[in-house]
């Protein structure tokens, strides 16, 4: 289905750019933060088995996942703040132009992404949601155990910089956008979201994300779904879709 954005712009619904990570449960699997594997486990009980495969009925799973450490996921301002926001009530829209970026993080024992990198590469004018993917790129990202392995992070000046030009939305390949160890700082989070003084409750932060390597850097419509649980981080299924002519 074509869909268009205006007299000359369109996308084609029919060909999206998938770049969530899915959570199946199994090991190796993504975690982070000291978390356990997620368990997607048949319901049982002296009546019933929630397993055709072990002779029951229907397959009726309990699942038991923490967002923030086993898939994509979308979060908002309520993740470091006293009062409880949900981003579920946060996005209220859904469809964003964004542009993708490509950047190696820098540094020996930690690696960065920097200001200076991202304004090399230069924002584009108009974009509500910056992706950024991070080199290098492999498919074990996927399936990655991040706990205590200092993964690379973003420089606190970017997030001024994001607001600045306009950015509401931020996704990334990384389990955090602030440094694994950091004392509790969380200080891209902070500044993000303006907490503690003003806290923003139209910014989102989405981590674990996935772009493979055959999507080009540039400018897309991105789709931003989010699960309807009310808490401050949802798992979330972002969608680009390459705008034609």
């Amino acid at each position: 289905m074509l869909f268009y954005l205006n007299h000359e712009e369109y996308i084609d619904t029919s060909k999206p750019l998938d770049i969530s990570i899915e959570m199946s449960g199994k090991i190796p699997g993504l975690v982070a933060w000291g978390q356990n594997a997620p368990t997607i486990e048949p319901v049982r009980d002296e009546n019933f088995i929630g397993s055709i495969k072990e002779g029951g009925v229907v397959n009726f799973n309990n699942v038991k996942f923490n967002p923030h450490a086993h898939i994509t996921h979308t979060e908002c301002c309520g993740h470091i703040t006293e009062g409880f926001f949900s981003v579920n009530d946060v996005l209220k829209s859904f469809f964003f132009e964004a542009q993708l970026i490509t950047v190696e993080p820098e540094g020996i024992e930690s690696k960065v992404v920097t200001l200076s990198q991202i304004k090399k590469i230069g924002l584009h004018k108009g974009i509500k949601a910056l992706v950024v993917r991070t080199l290098p790129n492999k498919e074990n990202k996927l399936t990655t155990n991040y706990t205590d392995s200092n993964p690379p992070f973003l420089d606190v000046n970017i997030a001024k910089y994001l607001i600045s030009k306009g950015v509401e939305h931020l996704l990334v390949d990384l389990p955090s956008v602030d440094q694994e160890r950091d004392g509790g700082e969380l200080a891209f989070h902070h500044a993000f979201w303006n907490v503690p003084a003003e806290p923003n409750v139209t910014r989102t932060i989405t981590e674990f994300i996935y772009v493979s390597n055959e999507v080009r850097d540039g400018n897309y419509i991105l789709e931003l779904q989010v699960s309807p649980l009310k808490n401050d981080a949802s798992p979330s299924r972002p969608v680009l879709y390459i705008k034609n002519k």
